[in-house]
């Protein structure tokens, strides 16, 4: 059923590299929520697995020295949204990861592995790509940090050098500080569903709650890669709490992405969905940074 050729076991960090370098084909596997399914399809067939689930070290969520969150790659999406500092500073990014799949999924399946397979429908990658996530990789020539925007090269592909290995994703403080975000999954069903298309919304308000300061939005499906919104965000950053904001930063959204048709549903609706996505996300960011709108 698995056809499987070999299977080497991390015991530490420097061994999982170690394995990595003297086995450049073989491929990482940690919950496995992908890799097994993908093994059993045929699709990789006769691989070489290296096994990265039991170190510890790469689990959890800390706050590092200067403010930013540090979420170990093995970090399973139940334990991020259940955690105290993801539900204090980053409470958007616990509700995108907990429309994966079911429990059974979430329980095992992990962040690193969800980035690391490069696909856009990546669940928490929008989340990630609003909040100016940065990559850290250790390898042969030691650590390396990458911004997510960079990390993800085209569909499938992403920015891991030989012997590399993704340890953690960072979000830097003055990405989060303040910020209240909003992520709206849209798929065909409520639970179980690859997202036809996904977004997700961050925003700053002024003191007095009346202007932007500003506002990041991501999608998910809405081209080959996860990606941000450049034009939507200029239209709303520094501009009045207003519906006409608003408006202005949906409509624009179509200037940036690149949706395409599949079977799951066309361009033309993708395009239609991402505007009404933006415009009640941003809405709703509004409201839990306890403005009006």
């Amino acid at each position: 059923m698995y056809d499987i050729k070999e299977l080497y076991e991390a015991e530490s960090l420097e061994h999982a590299i170690r394995l990595r370098v003297e086995h450049p084909e073989a491929h990482i596997i940690a919950g496995g929520s992908d890799v097994l399914i993908q093994i059993r399809e045929g699709k990789r067939a006769g691989v070489e697995l290296i096994s990265i689930y039991t170190l510890d070290e790469l689990r959890g969520v800390s706050l590092d020295e200067n403010g930013a969150i540090r979420i170990g790659s093995l970090t399973s999406f139940s334990h991020i949204t259940r955690d105290p500092i993801i539900q204090k500073y980053l409470n958007v990014l616990g509700e995108a990861v907990d429309t994966v799949g079911g429990p059974q999924i979430r329980n095992i399946a992990t962040i690193g592995g969800n980035t690391c397979n490069g696909v856009t429908s990546a669940d928490s990658a929008s989340t990630l790509h609003a909040y100016e996530a940065i990559i850290e990789l250790a390898g042969p020539d030691g650590v390396r940090r990458i911004a997510i925007k960079d990390f993800y090269i085209k569909a499938g592909v992403v920015d891991i050098r030989p012997g590399e290995i993704q340890t953690a994703i960072i979000i830097p403080k003055e990405s989060y500080e303040n910020t209240q975000g909003c992520f709206i999954k849209y798929a065909m069903r409520n639970a179980m569903d690859i997202s036809t298309l996904n977004c997700s919304v961050n925003v700053r308000l002024s003191p007095d709650k009346r202007t932007f300061e500003r506002v990041r939005i991501a999608y998910g499906v809405a081209g080959p890669v996860p990606m941000r919104a450049p034009s939507a965000e200029a239209e709303a950053n520094g501009k009045p709490v207003a519906m006409e904001t608003v408006e202005a930063f949906s409509s624009a959204v179509i200037k940036d992405i690149r949706p395409r048709d599949s079977w799951r549903a066309a361009k033309a609706f993708r395009q239609h969905i991402a505007v009404e996505l933006a415009r009640r996300a941003l809405i709703e960011s509004v409201k839990r940074c306890g403005g009006e709108i």
